[in-house]
């Protein structure tokens, strides 16, 4: 397995990568992932949860960080690929490693494509053509949002890309004890679980939580951190919401569902996004989801576990928010989206699918070679 990113890391990609390699290896395979040393004080190599995760160089979070960790980490990944059944590539700047570690191999390649990056630089005619050779070059194409799956079919028609939404491990996300304070008597709590960062639109839900304030007795929480926070802090104090508004910056994934669970209604007021695993571990602590009408939001949200709303227009946001604290059916949106979660999204159906497409293309590797060998 190869990606960017890898907990400590926060982010939905980092926990899928890990809720799947961790199921893997409970399943009985062998799972190593090479990864960015992206934090000081970081090993080099670790195992977690039984994952035996090698750390390479990365020199920064851009696009030249992200292509000189590609080159810098190929070699680890070519040494590991001696003894590796598949490679799987997870996301993006994956690809390319995957591609070289295989030269004079015949491993077969998966390649997942997660994020909203995909589709911004799909947008670009050189990049089209790099995703194209990508496609092309893989065994299996994983898309984790029907319009990725789409794009990457358009750019390579005679590829097929599947789409195949993120899990999550229900196991850990689920309703549990609440560790943050009761709120009083008609009151109710926000939770924002969002990196800071602009394609996130956290500044919008900002600008709508006036009006949301002015309606119903609200608390709302930003989990999360990013470049954009004094900007957002800024902008609270000038709407006048910094009583109602709590950024609380990143906090450990393993409290999460207490967070969750501590919360009404959970907000995603995505400019972009593929399927938000943020989303999807909210649903799982049976808190409704308000989100964004863009991207994969629209696959996993409907009136039934909550609503959509205009991407960056406070407004529809707002009213959005409003309908559904005054509904009074926020206990059974929460159930609903468990049990949606659990039937659809969970990591066990993940992994099975997973195993099938490794299983499947191993079958007709060794088919291959069988009549090679005549």
């Amino acid at each position: 397995m190869h990606c960017v990113y890898f907990p400590p890391e926060v982010g939905g990609l980092e926990s899928h990568i890990r809720y799947l390699c961790r199921s893997l290896v409970e399943r009985g395979h062998q799972v190593n992932v090479v990864t960015a040393l992206s934090q000081p004080g970081l090993p080099g190599h670790e195992v977690i949860d039984g994952i035996s995760v090698w750390r390479t160089w990365i020199p920064g979070r851009n696009t030249l960080g992200w292509a000189t960790y590609a080159i810098s980490s190929t070699p680890k990944l070519a040494s590991l690929a001696r003894n590796a059944d598949i490679l799987h590539a997870q996301d993006i700047a994956s690809v390319l490693p995957c591609i070289i570690a295989n030269l004079g191999r015949k491993i077969p390649i998966v390649t997942t494509y997660h994020t909203s990056h995909f589709l911004k630089r799909a947008e670009s005619r050189l990049w089209r053509r790099l995703f194209r050779t990508f496609l092309r070059k893989a065994d299996h194409n994983l898309a984790a949002s029907t319009e990725i799956a789409s794009v990457g079919n358009n750019i390579a028609p005679q590829v097929d890309v599947e789409p195949l939404t993120n899990g999550v491990d229900t196991s850990v996300f689920q309703k549990t004890d609440p560790i943050l304070p009761h709120l009083e008597e008609g009151q109710y709590r926000l939770i924002i679980p969002r990196r800071l960062f602009s394609k996130n639109g956290v500044e919008y839900f900002v600008r709508a939580l006036p009006m949301i304030r002015d309606a119903v007795n609200v608390e709302a929480i930003v989990i999360g951190d990013g470049p954009e926070r004094s900007k957002l802090e800024s902008l609270a104090g000038k709407l006048g919401v910094t009583d109602h508004l709590k950024f609380m910056g990143v906090c450990p994934h393993d409290k999460m569902p207490g967070l969750l669970s501590s919360s009404d209604l959970a907000i995603f007021p995505s400019l972009m996004e593929a399927t938000s695993i943020a989303a999807l571990e909210s649903m799982a602590c049976e808190v409704p989801v308000a989100a964004s009408r863009i991207g994969g939001l629209p696959e996993i949200l409907d009136h039934e576990v909550g609503a959509l709303f205009e991407p960056a227009d406070p407004e529809s946001l707002a009213e959005t928010v409003i309908s559904l604290l005054k509904g009074g059916q926020l206990r059974k949106l929460g159930l609903e989206a468990r049990k949606r979660v659990v039937e659809r999204w969970s990591n066990e159906r993940l992994t099975d699918r997973h195993l099938e497409i490794y299983e499947d293309l191993l079958a007709r590797r060794h088919s291959v070679d069988r009549v090679a060998q005549g």
